[in-house]
Protein backbone atom coordinates (compact mmCIF):
# COMPACT_ATOMS: atom_id res chain seq x y z
CA UNK A 1 0.00 0.00 0.00
CA UNK A 2 0.68 3.89 0.02
CA UNK A 3 0.91 6.07 2.89
CA UNK A 4 2.35 9.67 4.06
CA UNK A 5 5.35 9.21 5.53
CA UNK A 6 7.84 11.68 7.36
CA UNK A 7 11.27 10.72 6.46
CA UNK A 8 12.46 13.98 8.49
CA UNK A 9 10.13 16.53 10.25
CA UNK A 10 9.86 20.01 9.05
CA UNK A 11 7.89 21.82 6.69
CA UNK A 12 4.89 20.47 4.32
CA UNK A 13 7.24 19.45 1.97
CA UNK A 14 8.09 16.70 4.26
CA UNK A 15 5.22 14.60 3.72
CA UNK A 16 6.44 12.14 1.59
CA UNK A 17 3.58 9.43 -0.26
CA UNK A 18 5.61 6.56 -0.76
CA UNK A 19 5.22 2.40 -0.63
CA UNK A 20 5.04 0.72 2.61
CA UNK A 21 3.87 -2.71 4.39
CA UNK A 22 0.92 -3.42 4.55
CA UNK A 23 -0.32 -3.50 8.02
CA UNK A 24 -1.69 -7.13 9.53
CA UNK A 25 -4.64 -6.55 11.95
CA UNK A 26 -3.90 -8.47 15.36
CA UNK A 27 -6.12 -9.52 18.45
CA UNK A 28 -9.15 -7.44 18.69
CA UNK A 29 -8.39 -5.20 16.01
CA UNK A 30 -9.82 -4.80 12.26
CA UNK A 31 -7.58 -3.63 8.63
CA UNK A 32 -10.02 -0.73 7.34
CA UNK A 33 -9.48 -0.03 3.20
CA UNK A 34 -9.10 4.13 3.83
CA UNK A 35 -11.58 6.09 1.80
CA UNK A 36 -10.80 9.45 3.74
CA UNK A 37 -8.70 11.07 6.71
CA UNK A 38 -9.16 14.35 8.16
CA UNK A 39 -6.26 16.66 9.47
CA UNK A 40 -5.71 17.70 12.47
CA UNK A 41 -3.01 20.31 14.33
CA UNK A 42 -1.66 17.05 16.08
CA UNK A 43 -0.43 15.78 12.54
CA UNK A 44 1.07 19.54 11.67
CA UNK A 45 3.01 18.89 15.12
CA UNK A 46 4.15 15.61 14.54
CA UNK A 47 5.29 16.50 10.96
CA UNK A 48 7.62 19.36 12.95
CA UNK A 49 8.65 16.57 14.94
CA UNK A 50 7.17 17.53 18.65
CA UNK A 51 4.43 14.88 18.86
CA UNK A 52 5.14 11.64 18.12
CA UNK A 53 3.03 8.36 18.45
CA UNK A 54 2.71 6.14 20.99
CA UNK A 55 5.94 3.29 21.38
CA UNK A 56 4.82 0.16 19.03
CA UNK A 57 2.07 2.52 16.96
CA UNK A 58 1.91 3.47 13.30
CA UNK A 59 4.39 6.18 12.64
CA UNK A 60 1.84 7.19 9.80
CA UNK A 61 0.40 10.66 10.44
CA UNK A 62 -3.88 10.94 10.71
CA UNK A 63 -5.77 10.40 13.97
CA UNK A 64 -9.15 9.54 12.01
CA UNK A 65 -10.87 7.41 8.92
CA UNK A 66 -13.47 6.50 7.36
CA UNK A 67 -13.46 3.26 4.82
CA UNK A 68 -14.81 -0.21 4.53
CA UNK A 69 -13.50 -2.93 7.11
CA UNK A 70 -11.12 -5.56 4.54
CA UNK A 71 -10.40 -8.23 7.09
CA UNK A 72 -10.97 -9.10 10.79
CA UNK A 73 -8.02 -10.08 13.57
CA UNK A 74 -9.10 -12.51 16.35
CA UNK A 75 -11.38 -11.65 18.70
CA UNK A 76 -13.71 -9.26 16.71
CA UNK A 77 -16.93 -9.83 17.17
CA UNK A 78 -19.89 -7.31 16.25
CA UNK A 79 -18.61 -6.40 12.70
CA UNK A 80 -17.90 -7.77 9.05
CA UNK A 81 -15.89 -7.67 6.37
CA UNK A 82 -17.41 -4.81 4.18
CA UNK A 83 -18.93 -2.96 6.81
CA UNK A 84 -18.59 1.12 5.96
CA UNK A 85 -17.53 2.82 9.32
CA UNK A 86 -15.10 5.69 10.56
CA UNK A 87 -12.80 5.70 13.05
CA UNK A 88 -10.77 7.08 16.00
CA UNK A 89 -7.20 6.26 15.04
CA UNK A 90 -3.83 6.50 17.20
CA UNK A 91 -2.18 6.90 13.63
CA UNK A 92 -1.82 6.34 10.16
CA UNK A 93 -4.71 7.50 8.99
CA UNK A 94 -3.08 8.63 6.06
CA UNK A 95 -2.53 5.82 4.03
CA UNK A 96 -4.71 3.45 2.03
CA UNK A 97 -5.13 0.71 4.99
CA UNK A 98 -5.00 1.36 8.43
CA UNK A 99 -5.20 -0.98 11.67
CA UNK A 100 -7.97 -0.14 14.06
CA UNK A 101 -9.04 -1.49 17.69
CA UNK A 102 -12.62 -2.65 17.59
CA UNK A 103 -13.45 -0.05 20.40
CA UNK A 104 -12.50 2.67 18.31
CA UNK A 105 -14.87 2.02 15.22
CA UNK A 106 -17.89 3.90 14.42
CA UNK A 107 -20.88 3.25 11.82
CA UNK A 108 -20.95 5.64 9.41
CA UNK A 109 -24.26 7.72 10.80
CA UNK A 110 -27.40 7.80 8.50
CA UNK A 111 -27.41 10.77 5.83
CA UNK A 112 -23.43 11.21 5.87
CA UNK A 113 -21.58 9.79 2.97
CA UNK A 114 -18.30 7.83 3.41
CA UNK A 115 -15.62 9.99 2.96
CA UNK A 116 -17.52 13.03 4.91
CA UNK A 117 -17.72 10.49 7.94
CA UNK A 118 -14.04 10.88 8.27
CA UNK A 119 -14.23 14.09 9.28
CA UNK A 120 -16.24 13.38 12.52
CA UNK A 121 -14.35 10.57 14.85
CA UNK A 122 -11.46 12.61 16.36
CA UNK A 123 -13.91 16.15 16.92
CA UNK A 124 -16.76 14.52 18.38
CA UNK A 125 -14.51 12.26 20.72
CA UNK A 126 -12.36 15.22 21.54
CA UNK A 127 -15.78 17.78 21.91
CA UNK A 128 -17.81 15.21 23.85
CA UNK A 129 -14.90 13.73 26.16
CA UNK A 130 -13.90 17.30 27.52
CA UNK A 131 -17.38 19.11 27.25
CA UNK A 132 -19.59 16.87 28.69
CA UNK A 133 -17.62 13.66 30.10
CA UNK A 134 -14.86 15.74 32.32
CA UNK A 135 -16.51 19.60 32.21
CA UNK A 136 -19.90 18.22 32.50
CA UNK A 137 -21.87 21.08 30.79
CA UNK A 138 -25.36 21.47 31.66
CA UNK A 139 -28.69 23.15 29.64
CA UNK A 140 -28.48 26.83 30.54
CA UNK A 141 -24.89 26.73 31.39
CA UNK A 142 -22.82 29.24 28.95
CA UNK A 143 -19.95 27.18 27.28
CA UNK A 144 -16.84 29.89 25.89
CA UNK A 145 -14.79 28.02 22.79
CA UNK A 146 -11.68 29.05 21.73
CA UNK A 147 -11.26 28.98 17.97
CA UNK A 148 -14.58 28.75 17.00
CA UNK A 149 -14.11 28.29 13.45
CA UNK A 150 -12.06 25.04 13.70
CA UNK A 151 -12.97 21.44 13.60
CA UNK A 152 -13.14 21.07 17.24
CA UNK A 153 -15.00 24.89 17.56
CA UNK A 154 -17.37 24.06 14.90
CA UNK A 155 -18.50 20.41 16.33
CA UNK A 156 -18.23 22.22 20.28
CA UNK A 157 -21.18 25.23 18.68
CA UNK A 158 -23.22 22.28 17.56
CA UNK A 159 -23.18 19.66 20.58
CA UNK A 160 -23.46 22.75 23.24
CA UNK A 161 -26.52 24.02 21.34
CA UNK A 162 -27.92 20.51 21.57
CA UNK A 163 -27.67 20.41 24.88
CA UNK A 164 -29.20 23.69 25.80
CA UNK A 165 -26.40 25.36 26.62
CA UNK A 166 -25.49 29.32 25.57
CA UNK A 167 -21.99 29.74 23.60
CA UNK A 168 -19.74 31.92 22.84
CA UNK A 169 -16.59 32.16 20.45
CA UNK A 170 -13.64 33.25 20.08
CA UNK A 171 -12.03 33.89 15.75
CA UNK A 172 -9.84 35.96 13.96
CA UNK A 173 -12.44 37.34 11.12
CA UNK A 174 -15.78 38.02 10.66
CA UNK A 175 -15.94 35.88 7.76
CA UNK A 176 -15.44 33.12 10.23
CA UNK A 177 -17.80 34.72 13.25
CA UNK A 178 -20.40 35.02 11.08
CA UNK A 179 -20.47 31.19 9.78
CA UNK A 180 -20.07 30.11 13.72
CA UNK A 181 -23.24 32.10 13.99
CA UNK A 182 -24.82 30.03 11.55
CA UNK A 183 -23.77 27.05 13.49
CA UNK A 184 -25.35 28.56 16.37
CA UNK A 185 -23.03 30.61 17.98
CA UNK A 186 -24.78 33.01 20.41
CA UNK A 187 -21.94 35.61 21.23
CA UNK A 188 -18.95 36.59 18.55
CA UNK A 189 -15.68 37.88 19.52
CA UNK A 190 -12.92 38.92 17.00
CA UNK A 191 -9.98 37.97 19.06
CA UNK A 192 -7.78 40.63 16.79
CA UNK A 193 -9.85 43.27 18.32
CA UNK A 194 -11.77 42.31 21.11
CA UNK A 195 -10.94 41.26 24.57
CA UNK A 196 -12.49 38.00 25.39
CA UNK A 197 -13.14 38.42 29.17
CA UNK A 198 -15.00 41.83 28.55
CA UNK A 199 -16.78 40.91 26.02
CA UNK A 200 -17.97 37.62 27.72
CA UNK A 201 -18.64 39.88 30.82
CA UNK A 202 -20.90 42.05 29.04
CA UNK A 203 -22.79 39.10 27.55
CA UNK A 204 -22.91 37.31 30.48
CA UNK A 205 -24.24 40.36 32.74
CA UNK A 206 -20.81 39.36 34.50
CA UNK A 207 -21.27 36.23 35.16
CA UNK A 208 -18.69 34.40 32.89
CA UNK A 209 -18.47 31.35 31.13
CA UNK A 210 -18.92 28.40 33.20
CA UNK A 211 -17.01 25.90 30.84
CA UNK A 212 -14.07 27.38 28.67
CA UNK A 213 -12.77 24.76 26.29
CA UNK A 214 -9.22 25.72 25.16
CA UNK A 215 -6.90 25.03 22.34
CA UNK A 216 -3.98 27.89 23.67
CA UNK A 217 -2.24 27.10 26.80
CA UNK A 218 0.15 29.58 28.32
CA UNK A 219 -1.00 32.54 26.61
CA UNK A 220 -4.77 33.02 27.65
CA UNK A 221 -4.02 30.77 30.89
CA UNK A 222 -4.65 33.84 33.44
CA UNK A 223 -7.20 35.37 30.92
CA UNK A 224 -9.28 32.62 30.83
CA UNK A 225 -9.50 32.01 34.53
CA UNK A 226 -10.49 35.70 35.15
CA UNK A 227 -13.41 34.55 32.08
CA UNK A 228 -14.34 31.72 34.73
CA UNK A 229 -17.74 31.84 35.69
CA UNK A 230 -18.25 31.01 39.75
CA UNK A 231 -17.99 26.99 39.90
CA UNK A 232 -16.36 27.06 36.50
CA UNK A 233 -14.53 24.95 34.64
CA UNK A 234 -11.18 25.39 31.71
CA UNK A 235 -10.57 22.58 29.50
CA UNK A 236 -7.29 22.99 28.22
CA UNK A 237 -6.54 20.44 24.71
CA UNK A 238 -4.02 22.35 22.69
CA UNK A 239 -1.11 24.40 23.25
CA UNK A 240 -0.43 26.78 20.52
CA UNK A 241 -0.09 29.89 22.40
CA UNK A 242 2.91 27.96 24.70
CA UNK A 243 3.21 25.69 27.43
CA UNK A 244 4.45 27.50 30.99
CA UNK A 245 2.06 29.60 32.28
CA UNK A 246 1.21 31.60 35.61
CA UNK A 247 -1.76 30.42 37.42
CA UNK A 248 -3.30 32.85 40.28
CA UNK A 249 -4.90 29.93 42.40
CA UNK A 250 -6.40 32.60 44.60
CA UNK A 251 -8.26 33.59 41.97
CA UNK A 252 -8.90 29.80 41.60
CA UNK A 253 -10.18 29.37 45.13
CA UNK A 254 -12.38 32.27 45.19
CA UNK A 255 -14.16 31.14 42.34
CA UNK A 256 -14.49 27.84 43.48
CA UNK A 257 -13.39 26.88 40.17
CA UNK A 258 -11.21 23.91 37.77
CA UNK A 259 -8.33 23.83 35.15
CA UNK A 260 -8.04 20.46 33.65
CA UNK A 261 -6.07 19.62 30.82
CA UNK A 262 -6.41 16.43 28.39
CA UNK A 263 -4.91 14.48 25.07
CA UNK A 264 -6.97 11.76 23.37
CA UNK A 265 -4.56 10.04 21.35
CA UNK A 266 -2.21 8.58 24.42
CA UNK A 267 -5.20 7.32 26.55
CA UNK A 268 -5.49 3.80 27.34
CA UNK A 269 -7.26 1.79 24.62
CA UNK A 270 -10.49 0.94 27.64
CA UNK A 271 -10.49 4.86 27.67
CA UNK A 272 -11.24 5.30 24.20
CA UNK A 273 -13.22 2.61 23.99
CA UNK A 274 -15.74 4.18 26.28
CA UNK A 275 -15.47 7.59 24.72
CA UNK A 276 -16.53 5.76 21.37
CA UNK A 277 -19.07 4.15 22.89
CA UNK A 278 -20.60 7.43 24.47
CA UNK A 279 -19.80 9.48 20.83
CA UNK A 280 -22.02 6.24 19.41
CA UNK A 281 -24.72 6.88 21.99
CA UNK A 282 -25.26 10.55 22.21
CA UNK A 283 -23.57 12.22 19.25
CA UNK A 284 -24.36 9.97 16.51
CA UNK A 285 -28.13 9.86 17.04
CA UNK A 286 -27.80 14.27 16.49
CA UNK A 287 -25.94 13.59 13.59
CA UNK A 288 -28.50 11.18 12.35
CA UNK A 289 -31.06 13.58 12.76
CA UNK A 290 -29.52 16.80 11.36
CA UNK A 291 -29.24 18.58 14.28
CA UNK A 292 -25.09 18.18 14.50
CA UNK A 293 -23.31 17.95 11.17
CA UNK A 294 -19.82 17.48 9.95
CA UNK A 295 -18.71 20.84 8.31
CA UNK A 296 -15.91 19.98 5.44
CA UNK A 297 -13.70 23.35 4.08
CA UNK A 298 -12.38 21.22 1.16
CA UNK A 299 -11.48 17.63 0.18
CA UNK A 300 -7.94 17.32 -1.26
CA UNK A 301 -5.84 14.12 -3.05
CA UNK A 302 -4.22 12.30 -0.04
CA UNK A 303 -1.36 12.27 -1.97
CA UNK A 304 -1.14 16.55 -1.63
CA UNK A 305 -1.00 16.29 2.38
CA UNK A 306 1.28 18.69 2.14
CA UNK A 307 -1.25 21.48 0.53
CA UNK A 308 -3.94 20.31 3.04
CA UNK A 309 -1.47 21.11 5.79
CA UNK A 310 -0.44 24.64 4.33
CA UNK A 311 -4.29 25.24 4.48
CA UNK A 312 -4.82 24.25 8.05
CA UNK A 313 -1.37 26.33 8.95
CA UNK A 314 -2.70 29.70 7.22
CA UNK A 315 -5.97 29.18 9.21
CA UNK A 316 -8.00 30.00 5.97
CA UNK A 317 -10.75 27.07 6.50
CA UNK A 318 -13.56 27.10 8.49
CA UNK A 319 -14.38 23.43 10.17
CA UNK A 320 -12.40 20.10 8.56
CA UNK A 321 -10.05 19.54 5.47
CA UNK A 322 -10.37 16.06 4.22
CA UNK A 323 -7.88 13.84 2.13
CA UNK A 324 -9.39 11.53 0.08
CA UNK A 325 -7.48 8.02 -0.50
CA UNK A 326 -6.42 7.25 -3.99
Amino acid sequence: MHAITIPEPGGPEALVWAEVPDPVPGEGEVLVEVVASAVNRADVLQRQGFYDPPPGTSRYPGLECAGRIAALGPGVAGWSVGDEVCALLVGGGYAQRVVVPAGQLLPVPKGVDLATAGALPEVACTVWSNIFMIAHLRPGETLLVHGGASGIGTMAIQLAKAVGAKVAVTAGSPEKLARCAELGADVLIDYRTQDFVEELRTATGGAGADVILDIMGAKYLERNVQALAFNGRLVVIGLQGGVKGELNLGALLAKRAAVMATTLRARPLQEKAAIVAAVREHVWPLVEGGTVRPVVDRTLPMEEAAEAHRVLESGAHVGKVLLLAP
